[in-house]
């Protein structure tokens, strides 16, 4: 723990990558660590600063709810929120699942931060291996189109790891965040 900054990680991981990020920050920062599930509303009030990571899923960064809708009895808190996703951190869709997930005063409030996870399509269920075909199918279908280098270049990216997973995941990317936690800024 930090010297006057009780912190709390919380996590929500389906394949992995936000659990190890998650615990990465909690080791760096000294912090308690937990799985979103398993939250109790009362127990957040015993921290300083409270750190959620979230998966991205069909725009939404799942497991955001044990801080949107206990927002007003934290809001009092330091709070950061991370989301972990397969895009690219240049992508456009990563500050839109910001504005859709955090609205209003959670915006304002929240620092968030966003950081690449892995991709591995063998891994997935079903229904995820779907969603990805459906993904595949309209990132072909762009490819197709006008798109800027940068687009291109992600769309690629994401087809290749279709036949060969992929691991983006990187402790220095935490930084920022530890470096936030700390600063307390």
């Amino acid at each position: 723990m930090l010297e006057g900054n009780k912190v709390l990680v919380i996590y929500k991981s389906k394949y992995g990558s936000t659990k190890r990020y998650a615990e990465w920050i909690a080791k760096d920062v000294k912090g308690d660590l937990i799985e979103g599930s398993k939250v109790k509303v009362e127990d957040l009030g015993k921290y300083d600063t409270i750190v959620f990571g979230g998966f991205l899923y069909a725009g939404s960064i799942k497991g955001i709810k044990v801080i949107t809708e206990n927002f007003q009895s934290i809001k009092d808190k330091r709070i950061i929120v991370f989301a972990v996703g397969s895009s690219s951190e240049k992508s456009k869709e990563v500050e839109k699942t910001f504005v859709t997930n955090l609205n209003g005063e959670l915006r304002e409030k929240v620092k968030h931060f966003y950081l690449r996870g892995s991709l591995n399509y063998q891994k997935m269920g079903l229904v995820d291996k779907v969603m990805m075909g459906m993904l595949r199918i309209m990132l072909k279908k762009a490819l197709k189109g006008e798109v800027s280098a940068d687009e291109r270049a992600e769309m690629e990216e994401i087809l290749k790891a279709y036949d060969n997973p992929v691991d983006w995941t990187d402790k220095k990317a935490i930084e920022p965040i530890v470096q936030c936690i700390i600063n307390k800024n």
